[in-house]
């Protein structure tokens, strides 16, 4: 299962264009509020019901965690003790984990990205501590996919796509929304 964090703050299109492209590729992902119920609000205002709470949400069943950016979005994502619960356990099976915008900064901070390429939002470089850092708007490094912010986020889920299914699928659904 795809599990896509969502915490107050989160910026909508990172969040929202991963699950509707990875749900367009066959791919089984679940909107996880951090929140009590699933009620969440997004960085511009939007609210957004998740699927489900991250209380009620299987840790065992991990084949990719997503982080959207936003502020305070990640900031809120990278203080929740649960989330820090999921990436570990991704990273521990080896499992995909994927950030984007001023979420990589969660990453760098855990040294997950150490000698790793990786990209983030212009000024969260210095949170990726021992990242080979990319000026590239997507990079794939083993099971990490980072991306440099909202106007990147087809192209990550494309990446996310590839990662879990195939190139060909991803390519698909980039032309058939014009991407």
């Amino acid at each position: 299962m795809v599990y896509v964090f969502l915490a107050d703050g989160f910026e909508e299109i990172e969040a929202l264009t991963p699950i509707d492209m990875l749900k367009r590729a066959g791919i089984p992902v679940k909107s996880v509020s951090i929140n009590k119920d699933e009620t969440v609000i997004g960085a511009h205002g939007i609210k957004v019901i998740a699927d489900q709470t991250i209380d009620n949400t299987p840790i065992e069943d991990i084949d990719m965690v997503v982080l959207p950016g936003g502020l305070p979005g990640a900031d809120n994502l990278r203080e929740n003790q649960k989330v820090q619960m999921f990436i570990d356990k991704a990273n521990e099976q080896n499992k995909y984990i994927c950030a984007i915008c001023a979420a990589p900064r969660i990453l760098g901070e855990k040294g997950l990205l150490d000698g790793k390429k990786a990209t983030c939002y212009p000024g969260f470089e210095k949170y990726l501590k021992g990242a080979d850092l990319s000026q590239s708007g997507c990079v794939v490094d083993g099971n990490f996919i980072t991306a440099m912010g909202m106007g990147k986020s087809i192209d990550f889920s494309a990446a996310l796509i590839t990662a879990l299914k195939d190139a060909d699928t991803a390519d698909k659904i980039k032309k058939a929304i014009f991407a």
